[in-house]
């Protein structure tokens, strides 16, 4: 009991020094969801889908500036001293791609599939964090005009191994896209982002339908993304919790983000190399190949796990 009550006091003490903050546009006031919270120092979290976000002081100790960001506007710098408990995003405008301002295609088209690659190895596969996104890359189905109607995704909900402790969750994961730059993801496209959850009951293949987005991939092609943004709250809302923790070492405190469930298969034997991994809080969000060149201790690579096989429906029309 004693140990539960200094739990309690030091919880309530934390809640105390929380600052409550909600990220809007500058010229609508409304809510930016899910806008990306940057620490500066390799770590960071997400706002929720009406835009707010938690700032606790006690539990990022050594953060004295925030670095706000969202798709479609422009970067915004905090220092915490100034924390207010609104932080307004200015639109930034761009040029849109000639796939995104062409109008919706009409006509004959029949669907067609790219199967995704699963498995349920869990040594074989990518362990989700706030601080990684995952992109692969999407071409015209056998060169003609092809819209996406659904994206497969390879998930392993570790269902063989809830014996040992695995227990519910429920994962809010965000889908973006990107233009095709030369090989490798690049600017993002104004398609919206597609927010959605996965829980422990899901297995194998986790089908979404985008076909409110009407994604039409350019004649380059089109890089898909997958991010985790957090658990899932007992309402369905993103959970403000610690996206990592810290850990004694002989070098002393070692930051390490927290994983999260489900886990992504990645596949062996692929002849393309399709898929780029970035740490969106590190290395100014470059976009990396997923191969030695990334990271040539990773067991995945060494092991030749090297693609995301994430599969796609596609309707595909005639020329």
């Amino acid at each position: 009991m004693k140990i539960y009550a200094q739990a309690l006091i030091f919880s309530l003490f934390i809640a105390s020094n929380a600052q409550s903050v909600r990220i809007v546009d500058s010229l609508e006031l409304l809510p930016v969801p899910y806008a990306t919270i940057s620490f500066g120092d390799g770590m960071g979290t997400f706002a929720d889908g009406e835009g707010r976000f938690v700032f606790v002081p006690k539990r990022y100790p050594g953060v004295d500036t925030l670095y706000i960001s969202a798709i479609g506007y422009a970067e915004k710098t905090i220092a915490v001293e100034s924390l207010k408990e609104k932080i307004h995003l200015r639109p930034e405008i761009s040029e849109l791609s000639e796939v995104v301002v062409s109008a919706p295609r009409k006509g004959k088209f029949r669907l067609r599939k790219q199967k995704p690659g699963t498995h349920n190895d869990v040594f074989g596969c990518w362990l989700p964090t706030v601080e990684s996104e995952v992109a692969v890359y999407f071409g015209r189905y056998q060169g003609r005009p092809t819209q996406i109607s659904k994206l497969l995704l390879p998930i392993n909900a570790e269902s063989q191994y809830k014996s040992k402790g695995k227990g519910k969750y429920a994962t809010i994961f965000r889908i973006q896209f990107y233009e095709n730059d030369h090989g490798s993801p690049g600017a993002a496209l104004p398609f919206g982002e597609v927010v959605f959850s996965i829980d422990e009951k899901a297995d194998k293949v986790f089908e979404l339908d985008v076909r409110s987005k009407s994604i039409y991939i350019p004649e380059r092609g089109i890089y898909c993304s997958l991010q985790v943004l957090g658990y899932a709250d007992k309402e369905g809302g993103l959970a403000q919790s610690k996206k990592y923790r810290e850990i004694k070492t002989p070098r002393g405190i070692q930051k390490i983000s927290t994983s999260f469930r489900p886990l992504l298969p990645f596949s062996k034997g692929r002849p393309d190399q399709s898929t780029y991994v970035r740490r969106i809080f590190l290395n100014n969000k470059k976009w990396q190949v997923f191969d030695r060149t990334y990271n040539k201790n990773s067991n995945l690579i060494q092991t030749g796990h090297r693609n995301y096989a994430m599969g796609a429906e596609f309707k595909v029309y005639e020329d």
